[in-house]
């Protein structure tokens, strides 16, 4: 089964916040997230970056975070540790098998997609690879430089 370490995912914080905002409102049966959690963790998110309260409709609970900060960004991703500590939960745990896309790429995309295949022609690794971090990958993050 699919698994995600909550303190060491091995993907940068944006990917995170997504991921786990996707986990928590995907409606999969079999995650170790109960369902009040789940919400808890999407309406806090939520909350931190609108000023209106979030969407009750399943296809509008989706987490925009292009208009956030790198401290908003770092608000979710630290709420979302922080409840799922509360929780005793140290590593999420789902079934669902990986599946291909659904939507073929759009032909303004197709450069950009064709692109980042030639620099990325390995498939990555995005949830518990198995055998650790590719050869030529760089698992340690850029250090935040302060601003002046």
């Amino acid at each position: 089964m699919p698994s995600l370490n909550v303190q060491n995912p091995k993907m940068p914080d944006l990917q995170f916040v997504l991921f786990v905002s996707a986990l928590c409102t995907s409606g999969l049966t079999t995650i170790n997230l109960p369902p009040e959690l789940r919400k808890t963790i999407f309406d806090r998110c939520w909350s931190l970056i609108h000023t209106e309260a979030p969407p009750t409709d399943p296809k509008d609970r989706v987490l925009d975070l292009r208009g956030g900060t790198e401290l908003t960004l770092d608000a979710c991703a630290a709420t979302i540790r922080s409840l799922l500590h509360e929780a005793n939960i140290t590593t999420l745990v789902w079934d669902h098998p990986v599946s291909e896309p659904s939507m073929n790429s759009s032909p303004e995309a197709l450069p950009l997609v064709d692109r980042l295949e030639k620099l990325y022609p390995d498939r990555p690794d995005i949830v518990d690879p198995s055998s650790g971090p590719s050869s030529g990958s760089n698992p340690t993050p850029k250090q935040r430089v302060p601003c002046a």
